[in-house]
C-alpha cells in the first residue's frame, strides 16, 4: 500500500529530527556552572529559559515514545484506526501527524 510506504518513511524522518532536537535539548538544559561570571539579571534569565527549554525537552520525548508507539504497529491490522472510536483515521491526517492515534473528531 502506497500510503504505508509513505506513513513508513515520514515516521523514520520525524523519528530522525525529534532525536536531533532532543539532543539539542539535553545540551541546552545543562546546569550552569555558578563559576561562570554572567551576572545576576542573565542567570535569572538562563534558569529561566532553561525551564523552558526542559519542557520542550519532555514534549519531544513524549512525542518520540508516541512515533515509536504507531511505527510499532504499522503493519497491525487496526492501524489507520482511531483508537476511541475505531474509524479510520484519513491518510492525510497520519501523514501530517504519524504519532496521532485519534481520528480528527476524538482528537478534539
Amino acid at each position: 500500500m502506497e500510503d504505508t510506504r509513505k506513513i513508513t518513511e515520514l515516521l523514520e524522518l520525524e523519528i530522525e529530527r525529534t532525536r536531533k532536537r532532543i539532543e539539542e535539548y539535553t545540551e541546552l538544559t545543562k546546569p550552569i556552572a555558578p563559576e561562570n561570571s554572567i551576572g545576576r539579571v542573565s542567570r535569572m534569565d538562563a534558569i529561566n529559559n532553561k525551564s523552558v527549554t526542559e519542557a520542550a525537552l519532555r514534549q519531544a520525548e513524549q512525542k518520540l515514545e508516541r512515533l515509536h508507539y504507531m511505527q510499532s504497529r504499522l503493519y497491525d491490522p487496526d492501524f489507520g484506526k482511531c483508537v476511541r472510536c475505531g474509524n479510520p483515521i484519513p491518510p492525510g491526517r497520519l501523514l501530517a501527524m504519524p504519532q496521532s492515534a485519534h481520528c480528527v473528531g476524538c482528537a478534539q
